[in-house]
């Protein structure tokens, strides 16, 4: 009952949060925000935000939006399984042993996952969900008996990772299948998969909504018409936001060291684990980056946050993305562009 209790906590303080940094409270004169708040998709809170028209009119645009995203969440899911249909944790329950029939966005999603492993030089593999799984089970463990906290074991972790290379994935998107041909491989999108889900369905929304699901911000486009979204960096140290940005339509996706953490002998071990020494980044406790695709925006936090300042101004540089990098003494790094964004 109390990891319920400290989930739900958590999940109210990121709504109240989402609330503050969209810029709906106080209220002022004006049309005013209608909002919908959704806790059942990416173990996050999901909320969805619009301004103007009629309430039946967001409400069902509110839904329709809830109702997409609930596919893909279901589609994604690497931990259940659901009567609508083979997903990621049929292809995993597959592996070595025959290609599985899915939805065609799930080969689409693994399509943009080996184009972000190469693009990021390997810094985000949904390859490795062997890896992933490993740190998965530690710290749920952890979190729920915190005095016997322990890591994985490091032999684990290193048979784990040689069995996460993209040449056994095997994608037929004519068919519609994947096949893992690797019997111990198994796949995690959980770097890419929540951004990728939200800009999917964005571009299916009416202008003018913000989307939220956990870290992953979406504008469809300027707020009430013409306005543009202010929207908060979360300051990794707790308290008020780093900085409030504006931003008419695009992503805005975090990752950080206080997301899905937990402590071992008093260090902290959170959930963005580099490939390269299947153990969680050390350089940074946050990364923040804009950019016009959500997906893109996700994988992109992920592989800056795991990457060297200057390798990672490059990336982003590479991809039209603006980033701030937060490293452990508190100091800040920004690209021109992220600057200029500043409210």
């Amino acid at each position: 009952e109390g990891l319920k209790e400290k989930k739900m906590k958590k999940l109210v303080a990121l709504l109240l949060a989402m609330l503050l940094l969209c810029g709906c409270m106080p209220r002022t004169a004006g049309p005013q925000p209608y909002t919908a708040t959704y806790f059942d998709l990416f173990d996050t809170v999901t909320t969805v935000v619009g301004y103007g028209g009629s309430r039946e009119e967001f409400d069902r645009q509110a839904q329709e939006v809830y109702t997409a995203l609930k596919r893909y969440h279901q589609l994604f899911d690497i931990y259940h399984t659901y009567p609508e249909g083979n997903n990621l944790k049929t292809v995993n329950d597959m592996a070595g042993k025959a290609p599985v029939t899915v939805d065609r966005e799930l080969p689409a999603l693994l399509r943009d996952c080996k184009r972000y492993y190469d693009l990021t030089g390997g810094k985000v593999n949904a390859a490795m969900g062997g890896v992933l799984r490993l740190w998965h089970e530690a710290r749920q463990a952890g979190t729920e008996d915190p005095e016997n906290a322990r890591l994985p074991k490091r032999e684990a972790l290193l048979e784990a990772a040689k069995h996460a290379d993209w040449a056994d994935v095997v994608i037929d998107e004519a068919d519609c299948t994947v096949f893992l041909t690797d019997p111990r491989m198994s796949l995690d999108v959980g770097a890419i998969a929540k951004g990728w889900a939200v800009q999917r369905v964005a571009e299916q929304t009416p202008a003018g909504l913000l989307i939220s699901v956990g870290g992953n911000v979406v504008a469809t486009g300027p707020k009430n018409g013409d306005q543009p979204w202010v929207i908060g960096i979360q300051n990794p140290n707790g308290g008020d936001y780093l900085h409030a940005i504006r931003v008419e339509k695009g992503a805005v996706v975090t990752s950080g060291d206080y997301q899905r953490a937990y402590r071992v002998e008093g260090k902290l071990y959170h959930h963005i684990i580099d490939p390269a020494t299947s153990m969680p980044g050390t350089d940074w406790r946050s990364v923040t980056v804009v950019c016009r695709d959500s997906g893109l925006a996700d994988a992109l936090s992920t592989a800056l946050f795991l990457l060297p300042r200057e390798e990672g101004q490059i990336l982003a540089e590479s991809c039209g993305a603006e980033a701030l990098w937060v490293d452990a003494a508190g100091k800040e790094y920004m690209t021109p562009g992220f600057r200029d964004m500043l409210q």
